[in-house]
């Protein structure tokens, strides 16, 4: 398709959009994303075009594909995109130990484990503003949506600095009467390594309950679902649960604390690093499981 251009001067905000909409694939994705109208974004995007007298994209049934010139002037702007964002990320590095740090982490984790233990970091910074973001996404620590991440996985871009945390163990729980059935991940999260570990270690057991929660599993085998494979700091000392001796090899993930290179030095975002390392540090028994989480044989009290 041949684009009439126009001239006039590269507007950045087009570009943006684009890049979003190449990330994305679909109109309505880059649109949330950007918090934009679905036609803001079409009308960014036949911007860029005319104002390079290209087309970029091609629409199709299952979402937009790049053209060869697209891809070109997708990796320009992401080199563009890189350098913006490197630019704020340095915005209020003066600040000293006042302003805000974002965190991102799953929910079971902040819940459960982390928030309750953030009070002496309050304490000891009254000026800093602490957001926790609870999302199982992996936001883009380079582009600010997130200043530190706690995730089960170890970091595989090169941007990023990684610190090993802890260990978290993993047990069967059931309520004492329990059926014979289990309590599950859905479809959406059939790849994680819990559950893949009850996949091969269930017995062929019935799933009675299926959740994308852990927290709704957790809740579900206090109801008397069934057994189900959970965190050992999220699980144990529940009321109405008691351990079930494992049925497979013991499972165990890991705790990494990901920070980008250009933030780990900001004085508040270290203030909050060095709280995490404290509290993980300290409680590392209970989070690998080793203490009162250890699976028990039949009959044992």
């Amino acid at each position: 398709m041949t684009v009439q251009k126009f001239t006039g001067p590269l507007d950045w905000d087009d570009l943006r959009v684009f890049l979003e909409l190449a990330r994305a694939g679909s109109l309505s994705a880059a649109a949330r994303g950007l918090r934009l109208s679905h036609a803001t974004v079409g009308r960014r995007l036949a911007a860029l075009e005319a104002t390079l007298g290209r087309s970029l994209m091609e629409r199709r049934p299952d979402g937009y594909v790049l053209t060869t010139e697209g891809e070109s002037v997708r990796a320009l702007a992401e080199a563009m995109d890189e350098r913006a964002q490197a630019i704020r990320r340095r915005e209020g590095d003066d600040g000293g130990l006042s302003g805000t740090v974002r965190l991102t982490m799953t929910q079971a984790l902040a819940d459960v484990f982390l928030i309750p233990r953030l009070g002496p970091l309050r304490a000891a910074n009254p000026a800093l503003n602490l957001e926790i973001i609870v999302d199982n996404r992996t936001l883009s620590l380079a582009r600010r949506e997130a200043d530190l991440a706690i995730r089960l996985a170890r970091p595989q871009r090169g941007d990023l600095v990684g610190r090993r945390l802890a260990t978290l163990g993993y047990g069967l729980y059931a309520a004492p009467d329990a059926p014979d059935t289990l309590i599950a991940y859905d479809e959406s999260m059939a790849e994680l390594p819990e559950a893949l570990w009850l996949d091969r270690h269930g017995g062929g057991r019935r799933v009675a309950f299926r959740s994308n929660s852990v927290q709704g599993q957790l809740a579900a085998a206090v109801a008397g679902f069934g057994t189900a494979f959970l965190p050992c700091m999220l699980a144990e000392g529940v009321p109405g649960l008691e351990r079930r001796p494992l049925s497979g090899p013991p499972l165990t993930r890991e705790a990494w604390l990901l920070v980008h290179r250009d933030r780990r030095e900001v004085p508040r975002v270290r203030a909050v690093i060095e709280h995490l390392v404290t509290v993980f540090t300290a409680e590392k028994e209970r989070l690998a499981g080793r203490t009162g989480c250890q699976p028990q044989p039949p009959g044992a009290p």
